[in-house]
């Protein structure tokens, strides 16, 4: 899935999001699975906000968490604990531990230039 530019910012035409397939681990005898899902990303700005959307069906995507990368990289707002989020230079993970039901979705990331 692509969702690129969800924002009040600029739009760049160099800046580009790919989202790559998803990892499942599943611990064997233990009712604990985990994913993680990876976007690539491609800015021109040092100072980028990674958002993860999720979406259930016939609903509107729902805000999960922002991660700040580059020169933000400090910069966070993750309000369900559960989730949690990595970024690096040109990459965004987003982990869910203890995965339920309730998780069933589409999952987006986004970019953001913070300036």
């Amino acid at each position: 899935m692509l969702l690129q530019k969800l924002t009040d910012g600029d739009c760049r035409a160099q800046d580009t999001v790919n989202q790559t397939r998803g990892n499942v681990i599943e611990y064997e005898g233990k009712s604990v699975t985990i994913v993680t899902l990876s976007c690539n990303y491609r800015a021109s700005s040092e100072n980028i906000y990674l958002y993860w959307y999720k979406q259930h069906s016939n609903q509107a995507p729902q805000y999960l968490l922002y991660k700040g990368a580059r020169l933000y990289s400090m910069v966070k707002d993750i309000p369900d604990e559960r989730f949690k989020s990595t970024t690096s230079r040109n990459s965004t993970q987003l982990t869910i531990p203890s995965l339920t039901i309730a998780d069933t979705a589409i999952y987006y990331c986004a970019l953001r230039d913070a300036q």
